[in-house]
Order: C-alpha cells, then sequence, then structure tokens
C-alpha cells in the first residue's frame, strides 16, 4: 500500500498525502489508487498559474460577497452586557488593523476535571473581575467627619470566593492617605489628614467603586459553555497574558480575537492565524462562501513583516513601492507632491499604476520576459 502513497510524493504535498492515508485506512488498494488519483486531479485544478493576479482576485471574492453584510452586533441570550461585533463592522476592524477593538472576546478552554463541568460556575466567577461596586450593598458618606462608611454584601462575597480580609487588603494597596478599619459588615474609611475637604472625600468615594478586588483584570463578564462534550468559558474582554497561567486553564487552545493582544503574547504566526480564524467565521456566520486562500492571502500580507500592519494608508499601503499605487488608495495629492519633491520614480511594476494610466497590466499569460543581447 506504500507503494501507492510514495507514487504521487512531490506530486502532492504531504499534509495531503497524510489526510487521504488517515482516510482510506483498511480500504482496497483499487480503491484508494482511485481516490488518490481523484485528489491529484483536484489538487492540480486548485493550484493557481504562474503569473495569475491573486491579490485582484482574492481583492474581488472578498470584497463581492462583502457588499451583502448585515451591519448588526450579535448579543448573548441572557446576558445583557454580553454582545459581539459581527459582521461588516468586525472585518473592517480586523483588516483595518485596530488596535482598540469594541467588543474584545475570550475562549477560555480548560483542563480536566474543570472541562467536565467540576465547579465551573465558581470558576468562572474567580476570572471573572471582581471590583468594589459588585460586592458591596451601601455606601455611606460622612462630610463632617471626613469618613466613608461601606457595608458587604456577604452572599456576593461568597459567590466570588472574597473575604473581608481580602477587601480591607485590596481597598489599603489601591486608596492612598486613608485610614481602614472593619467593624463587624461595615468597613470604615477615614481620611488621613485632618483638612480633607469635601472634594477629597468624594474622589475617594468614586474610586472606591472601582477597586480590583479579585479574578482577572480586563474580564468583565463569563459565561460557561457546554460545547460538543467539554465545558468552556466565554468571557467578555480579554487578557491573555493573565489567563494563560491559571493551572485550571489549557493554555494550548485559549484563544482571544483581539489580534494585536494575540501578537505581543504568542507572536506574529499566532496572530495570522487569529486574523484567518475571525475573518472566516465572519463570512461564515453570514452565509457567505469564500475561498480561505483569499483570506490567507490577507492575513500574509498583514503579517508578514513581522508586525500586524492593517490595510489602511498608515499600514500596508504606506509600504508600496509605487507612488501611483499609493496615491490610488486615499490622499493623492500629497503623495504626488511628496514624490515630486524627492524625485522618486514609479517603475510601474504592478496593476494599479497600469490600470491608471489606461497600460496592460503586467501580469498572466504574458509575464515571462525574454531579454537577449543583439550582436
Amino acid at each position: 500500500m506504500t507503494k501507492e502513497y510514495n507514487k504521487y510524493k512531490g506530486r502532492l504535498p504531504s499534509n495531503v498525502l497524510e489526510e487521504v492515508r488517515e482516510k482510506t485506512k483498511g480500504m482496497p488498494e483499487g480503491r484508494v489508487n482511485n481516490i488518490l488519483k481523484e485528489v491529484c486531479s483536484e489538487y492540480n485544478k486548485a493550484r493557481v498559474e504562474p503569473g495569475e493576479s491573486v491579490g485582484l482576485v482574492g481583492a474581488e471574492s472578498i470584497g463581492e460577497p462583502g457588499t451583502q453584510m448585515t451591519l448588526n452586533t450579535f448579543h448573548f441570550a441572557g446576558v445583557a452586557e454580553m454582545n459581539v461585533t459581527v459582521g461588516l463592522p468586525r472585518i473592517i476592524e480586523i483588516l483595518d488593523g485596530r488596535k482598540k477593538i469594541k467588543t474584545p472576546m475570550m475562549e477560555i478552554f480548560l483542563n480536566k476535571p474543570w472541562s467536565n463541568g467540576k465547579d465551573i460556575r465558581h470558576l468562572a466567577l474567580s476570572i471573572k473581575e471582581t471590583t468594589m461596586k459588585e460586592i458591596m450593598t451601601d455606601l455611606a458618606v460622612n462630610i463632617v467627619e471626613s469618613k466613608i462608611e461601606l457595608r458587604l454584601d456577604n452572599a456576593a462575597m461568597k459567590d466570588v470566593g472574597v473575604t473581608p480580609g481580602n477587601v480591607t487588603e485590596a481597598l489599603g494597596k489601591q486608596l492612598r492617605g486613608v485610614s481602614i478599619k472593619k467593624k463587624d459588615d461595615l468597613i470604615v474609611i477615614k481620611m488621613k489628614s485632618k483638612e480633607g475637604s469635601v472634594g477629597d472625600v468624594s474622589k475617594v468615594k468614586e474610586k472606591i467603586k472601582d477597586v480590583f478586588v479579585r479574578g482577572v483584570k480586563g474580564i468583565t463578564q463569563v459565561l460557561p459553555v457546554k460545547r460538543n462534550d467539554e465545558f468552556i468559558i466565554i468571557a467578555a474582554g480579554s487578557n491573555l497574558r493573565d489567563v494563560l497561567p491559571l493551572k485550571e486553564v489549557d493554555e494550548t487552545r485559549t484563544i482571544t480575537n483581539d489580534v494585536f493582544e494575540t501578537a505581543e503574547v504568542l507572536g506574529v504566526e499566532a496572530a495570522r492565524q487569529i486574523i484567518i480564524n475571525e475573518v472566516n467565521k465572519v463570512i461564515d456566520t453570514q452565509g457567505l462562501n469564500v475561498d480561505l486562500r483569499h483570506i490567507m492571502l490577507v492575513a500574509d500580507t498583514m503579517s508578514f513583516s513581522g508586525d500586524v500592519k492593517g490595510i489602511t494608508r498608515y499600514g500596508i499601503v504606506s509600504e508600496k513601492a509605487s507612488v501611483l499605487a499609493r496615491a490610488s488608495f486615499e490622499t493623492p495629492i500629497k503623495h504626488i507632491v511628496n514624490a515630486a519633491l524627492v524625485g522618486e520614480v514609479d517603475n510601474l511594476n504592478s496593476v494599479v499604476e497600469n490600470v491608471m494610466l489606461n497600460q496592460p497590466v503586467p501580469v498572466g499569460t504574458g509575464l515571462p520576459g525574454l531579454v537577449t543581447k543583439v550582436k
């Protein structure tokens, strides 16, 4: 049987051959031979001709169905604060290379036994960022004595696994110029300076609400869901650097939809894969059909330099060698004036600039040029 596969070495990529070998285990030799023939024929049809303008084909293939996309935000059922940007706004966000995205999210995969559902609710709440405003019921200000009294919500504290000791410690670390005393289920915060003004007390009061108590910073909502045979946690907000070291988390599969955060923590190859996955996810949910290779070409273009760059006049377009290609994108006058000032030369090697000058485009079957010295 190995002889059959060896015939196709070099004619088919090794990963395709491996996949065929996996899926044809136990099949008769004749049938395997026919399958390999068919796969080889399909593979050759799918290959790109030399000189094919893949950029143009890719742009058209993504752009045309892109006009059918809806402009909406999708809400998770039952969780008001969790929504996901989908459709065209999400595509624009990814391809423009925006560093701040509207709805950062994480899919946190878990190790056993947590992936089987053990303590899943408790684990989810322990990952969620808990601030003071979520675990207190009352906040009273005494301006005459320059003090603030906090009443804690014992049920909410038990839910997220926080003790009054944790709360006083967090307040002590994050508030300056105050003394903190615990009295039954009250915490009394008093200004140290005698002449603490009304303004100072008000500032401290506002700061108290946002004091970080427990969890992972940036994770604002959590939702445990069952996917296939395991439980995972979907989180609104993103903090890959702090989530990955947790012992309950499977760091090999946990992902974020933030391309730049992925690039920073896991490197540019991982960011490229996130671009492909995220664009593909949007296109799939919209019910459109775009060949994955077009998306891969866009992801390669955005990440080949070693950093993730958006397809904007400040990103990829600014690096084009051709003045006319840069001018065709945005701010044409600026590009042409700047090029004229330094005497830049445009060799018209690419598609856009030749279209602008009404010349044949240097692609396709006429690609190879034979140059010979004439005696």
